[in-house]
């Protein structure tokens, strides 16, 4: 790029950043870091451990979040000053350097801007990922056993915590099912746009005859519900079972006798926890669990009432695949959404998965508006 066009775009992310201030809504993030900050000075403040950690983890982000706005209006202003000094030297040097320092604030600017995009009602919770593999037997398990590691990478990569919260290992290699929590700011609001089938063609490493294999999972991702939603379950509706809990080696999961499933009557919903080191903490687990998916079922039904789910039959069905993986003959990973695509494969199944976020992100907020949301009493 010459220096004009360098001197143009900085002229231009100068304007980018006023607007990104309003939608970041930095105002009103002061405004809640301040009353939060008062709560953490109240005498019984650590009262509550859990409530506690919410907060401290709240105002950490909020100041993150600060702190990359500015950090994009220093940098700006840092290849203002390269460039004019590009100009006065005559620095060809200098001038490469700025424009990769323009290619560097370009990439911090859109990972900030993605989180204007975060407005939903729910997108700031953590995320309870649920992978199940389809039909086919080890090849599927194998594969939803690559899709849980591709999800544990990502969160890695954003500094999320993961907690398996139910594993069932495949009969040969791989995975049957498993749910997990990803904690960390706006991690549902990433991953909902992970939720739906999956599907991978590879020349099976399980068949002898070196055959290409087509094999399916999917994947249900739910916000974990907190204390401001209440959600009430008839106790009469619940069928509760305990089991030992398994796991390959114990590496998973704790080998004791207290892993819980919960059987919502009415609609067949079914969540098992078998994660904590007791019954009872399963059982508080699962529930959230079971809340989770009730509340976006009736959301997604449009029912105002979580008790109106009553005496509806409903399937988790298999629905079109929202994203194929092929190793062959050709490496290419394609949402079917958004259609963006790459041919790095290995980068994908390391968790290099955000440009595909991203791109749905940008899609949802184009087709629904940022920040409509349908509505649903919180009543029941």
């Amino acid at each position: 790029m010459t220096l004009e066009e360098l001197q143009a775009l900085a002229a231009r992310h100068q304007i980018q950043l006023h607007e990104l201030r309003d939608s970041l809504r930095l105002e009103a993030d002061e405004e809640e870091k301040e009353k939060l900050t008062k709560e953490t000075l109240e005498p019984d403040f650590w009262g509550d451990p859990g409530r506690a950690q919410s907060v401290q983890k709240r105002i950490a982000f909020l100041n993150k979040k600060r702190k990359r706005f500015e950090d994009l209006l220093a940098q700006n202003e840092d290849i203002g000053v390269m460039l004019d000094l590009a100009s006065e030297e005559d620095d060809a040097s200098m001038l490469k350097e700025a424009q990769e320092s323009v290619r560097d604030w370009e990439r911090a600017y859109d990972s900030l801007r993605l989180e204007t995009l975060f407005t939903g009602e729910h997108d700031a919770m953590n995320a309870i990922v649920s992978l199940h593999a389809g039909a086919g037997g080890t090849e599927a398990q194998d594969w939803a056993g690559l899709l849980f590691r591709m999800y544990t990478r990502w969160a890695e990569r954003h500094e999320f915590d993961v907690e398996v919260l139910d594993l069932l290992d495949g009969e040969e290699a791989g995975i049957k099912t498993v749910s997990f929590r990803i904690a960390g700011p706006n991690a549902y609001g990433y991953l909902r746009s992970e939720n739906g089938v999956h599907r991978l063609v590879r020349i099976s490493p399980f068949d002898s005859s070196g055959r290409r294999h087509t094999s399916f999972a999917s994947c249900e991702v739910l916000p974990e519900l907190d204390d401001t939603i209440e959600i009430n379950i008839d106790p009469d509706e619940l069928k509760v079972d305990t089991f030992r809990a398994s796991g390959a080696g114990g590496q998973h999961v704790n080998k004791t006798s207290s892993a819980v499933r919960l059987t919502h009557i009415p609609t067949g919903l079914v969540v098992t926890c078998q994660n904590e080191r007791s019954q009872l903490q399963n059982k508080e687990t699962a529930m959230r669990m079971l809340k989770s998916r009730l509340y976006l079922l009736a959301r997604q039904h449009q029912l105002e009432r979580i008790e109106d789910l009553k005496g509806e039959v409903f399937d988790n069905a298999w629905g079109s695949q929202i994203r194929s993986y092929v190793f062959c003959p050709y490496t290419m990973v394609k949402d079917h959404r958004t259609n963006f695509e790459t041919g790095d494969v290995d980068s994908v199944m390391d968790g290099d998965i955000d440009s595909f976020i991203n791109a749905w992100l940008v899609l949802d907020a184009k087709e629904h508006g940022a920040g409509q949301d349908l509505t649903l009493k919180k009543e029941g």
